[in-house]
């Protein structure tokens, strides 16, 4: 598919240790798939190196643009400022921990223009125990409030046209912004498929998904969504 169009997006917070690799990795496999791309990289205020390193990637390479938040504004936020800067046709995000095989983007992108949307879901999914049991409870209260049928809310491995994105009146900017897009187009009749993704441990760095903060956010903001009827 040497035409497809395709904006990657890597959101990042403190990952000086796997960005430069990632961005890299990701460099190497889309030549292989397509002639027009750009990648992504919003730095959500990270405090390490980050910014520095993606800002000597942009220097190299005119196909990656870096975007950076002042301060942490939270995932939602930073995949929200993704998809406003993004210029090609398809958009995909994944983080940028290297838990993923980069590769398996060819998996996603065989089955566009069909769908408007292609979801991965890591099988098996290389988390902690406590992290695995959270997220099961987390998926079963998104089906329970909303009728959300997904295997993995949360990975970040997934492909939308891009105009449809930046069409959806989206509330949230923290961690529950990915269970909003997908109750969004459940409700305006837009079919999805879904695709085993690889999925590996973390190997370097902090995982932020776990800390009190953010969770108390995402349950903030879902049942917000839910008081208003996701208007």
């Amino acid at each position: 598919m040497h035409n497809l169009s395709l904006s990657v997006m890597f959101p990042a917070y403190n990952e000086e240790a796997n960005i430069k690799l990632a961005v890299l990795k990701a460099i190497e496999i889309l030549e292989t798939i397509t002639d027009k791309f750009e990648i992504l990289i919003v730095d959500d205020g990270s405090l390490d190196k980050t910014g520095q390193i993606i800002d000597a990637l942009a220097r190299e390479d005119n196909r990656i643009v870096v975007i950076h938040h002042a301060k942490n504004r939270g995932y939602g936020d930073a995949l929200w400022t993704g998809i406003n800067a993004a210029k090609n046709d398809w958009f995909f995000y994944t983080d940028a921990d290297l838990q993923f095989d980069l590769n398996d983007i060819q998996k996603l992108i065989r089955f566009i223009p069909e769908y408007k949307a292609v979801i991965g879901y890591r099988s098996p999914r290389r988390d902690s125990f406590m992290r695995l049991l959270n997220a099961k409870g987390w998926n079963r209260l998104v089906r329970l409030l909303f009728g959300l049928k997904v295997r993995d809310i949360d990975c970040a491995f997934k492909i939308f046209e891009r105009v449809m994105l930046t069409g959806l009146p989206l509330k949230t900017r923290g961690a529950t912004m990915s269970a909003e897009v997908l109750i969004r187009l459940q409700r305006m009749g837009i079919a999805w498929k879904e695709v085993p993704v690889s999925h590996f441990p973390r190997l370097f760095g902090s995982p932020t998904g776990a800390k009190p903060a953010v969770i108390v956010r995402a349950f903030r903001e879902l049942f917000n969504l839910y008081c208003i009827g996701l208007k």
